[in-house]
Order: C-alpha cells, then structure tokens, then sequence
C-alpha cells in the first residue's frame, strides 16, 4: 500500500497491487451502481416508522411551542429556553389551522387540535410577565 502523508492527513491506497487504475476505477463504479440488496435507503427505511399525516405535523409544531416555553431541553446542548414570541407564533398558526380545516377533520383530529391549542394557550399565559 502507498501512503501520502499531507498536511493533517493520510490518504491510503487500498486497491490491490495488481489492478490498474482503470480495473479500480470500474470496480469502485460497479460498487456505486449495485447498492447492497439489504440496506434500505435512509428516507425508505424512515418512511416506515413515521407516517406524515396531519395529526403529526400538528405534534411537530406543538413541540416546538413546547421547546420554546422551556418545557423540553434542546438536544444538543440539554438546556432549557424560553422565546414567548414564537410560541404566540405557533398557537396563531395553530389557530388558523383550526379554523381553515374545520368541518374537515375527523372527529379525534379536531379533538387533538382543540387539547393542544388549549394546553398551548394556558402554559403561555402562565409564562406571560404581567
């Protein structure tokens, strides 16, 4: 194998001595075309577990009003913050939701709608200064 040392890294050559660069060449291009018959892609693989529909993305932004009350830490960094302004932001979204789906959702979807902006709507005030 040759090793090429630079500046903070190392590139090794691992093809097989006795390829040319044109037998690696079609070796690394056959690899790339014929993916691995047991991996899944990533999106493929996702799409399985978590179905999009709206009942979700009505979570999804709940959540994120529920990260921006200082309810659930950041990932990253597993501090906790507050920004008021878009969780008004959020409740007004949700709120216009409500009213351009209604008599459109099912009976459970509306409910949901319902809880949330109400659970919304009372932790903000509660975390509003007077």
């Amino acid at each position: 194998m040759s090793d090429v040392e630079g500046e903070g890294f190392t590139i090794k050559d691992k093809r097989s001595s006795n390829q040319s660069d044109e037998e690696a060449k079609a070796a690394d291009e056959s690899q790339k075309k014929e993916p691995d018959a047991k991996e899944e892609p990533a999106s493929e693989s996702a799409d399985k577990d978590f179905e999009l529909n709206f009942s979700t993305f009505v979570l999804s932004l709940t959540s994120s009003a529920f990260y921006h009350l200082g309810d659930i830490p950041d990932p990253v960094t597993g501090k906790k913050a507050e920004n008021l302004p878009a969780v008004k932001q959020t409740i007004d979204i949700l709120i216009m939701l409500q009213n351009k789906t209604k008599n459109n959702l099912d009976a459970e979807e509306a409910k949901l709608m319902e809880q949330l902006i109400y659970e919304l709507q009372i932790k903000y005030v509660a975390k509003t200064p007077k």
